[in-house]
């Protein structure tokens, strides 16, 4: 049995896994992330300590995937830039193997999860497959003929920054109208926000399930309430819903897949997100009645997905089953 350990990198957490070639995690190890102030050789230093106890425990691992959120170049091994991170032009893979002795690949964290969910997940068996990871804001990934696209730079799969409403909501990268202002976590939480700082009656339930603090609304009590039936909450995520549709429906203009995989911790409300996505993508696709649909699914790995891919194209990269996807 041939083991690998992969790492995500989040922001708030540096989770480690020990993972086999049939994407089992036998092992785990988990720290929080440092603080984006916090220098580079501190983070290293984190990563580090996660990683070590598996090596202990696991000598026989044959390499370390690292999967981390931000602008990797795959080629150099190197983060480019790391938004919740210190990290600029971050040399990772060659401090990683210095420290560690065995090979390391490193990876955008939205590259690492699309490949698990190839592999081993929603996406099994398929060769044209989109990710959408729907958190915070959008990220992606794509998988084309088998093989990941990374673009030339490294930065392809950055989605959420596609402009859909022509000076629309002002977005953290600068520009306006971009996709995951309508179609994300913080879209849902300020839409649902809004509604219960208005004192809306159509906000009471949202509002009690906040103890009547505004502030405490969160995307995971708006998904709550609307499994248990709130109206509210399934109108916010009808909303939500349309907007990722309209999305889809860009995104399959342009690569045409057979397969999108939505993950990210907004995909847990399922089909309140993806019943009304599926119908937006349906009446918004270029050439609609005269082309298949592509298949809208759920990520089954959930928040293991990264760690199972980075493990998985370290352990084929260092066994050179095909190098790189």
């Amino acid at each position: 049995m041939s083991l690998a350990i992969g790492v995500d990198i989040g922001g708030t957490k540096v989770a480690a896994g020990v993972v086999d070639e049939t994407g089992r995690v036998h092992d785990r190890s988990r720290l929080d992330t440092p603080e984006r102030s916090q220098s580079p050789a501190v983070v290293e230093e984190t990563l580090l300590r996660t990683v070590a106890p598996l090596l202990e425990r696991h000598p026989d691992v044959v390499a370390v995937g690292v999967g981390a959120a931000g602008f990797v170049d795959a080629e150099r091994g190197t983060v480019v830039f790391a938004p919740h991170l210190s990290w600029r032009d971050e040399p990772l893979q060659h401090a990683l193997e210095e420290r560690l002795e065995v090979p390391v690949l490193v990876d955008n964290d939205a590259n690492a999860a699309l490949w698990a969910e190839s592999r081993f997940g929603a996406a099994r068996g398929a060769d044209h497959v989109v990710m959408i990871t729907l958190g915070t804001g959008i990220g992606g990934a794509m998988l084309i003929g088998g093989s990941l696209v990374r673009g030339r730079y490294g930065l392809a799969g950055e989605f959420g920054h596609m402009q859909v409403v022509p000076g629309g909501l002002r977005c953290e990268c600068g520009n306006r109208g971009c996709w995951e202002q309508y179609s994300s976590g913080n879209a849902l939480v300020r839409e649902a926000q809004s509604l219960v700082s208005a004192r809306s009656p159509m906000a009471a339930d949202l509002l009690a399930r906040t103890g009547n603090d505004p502030r405490q609304l969160t995307g995971p009590l708006v998904t709550e309430a609307a499994q248990a039936g709130d109206a509210t909450a399934i109108e916010l995520f009808g909303e939500i819903g349309h907007w990722l549709g309209v999305g889809l429906a860009n995104l399959a203009a342009a690569l045409d897949p057979a397969t999108f995989v939505i993950g990210g911790g907004v995909s847990a409300a399922g089909e309140l997100l993806l019943a009304p996505a599926r119908r937006t993508y349906a009446t918004q696709l270029s050439g609609r009645g005269h082309r298949a649909l592509a298949d809208v699914v759920v990520a089954e790995l959930g928040n293991e997905a990264g760690l199972i891919g980075a493990a998985d194209l370290a352990r084929r990269h260092a066994l050179h089953e095909g190098g790189p996807a």
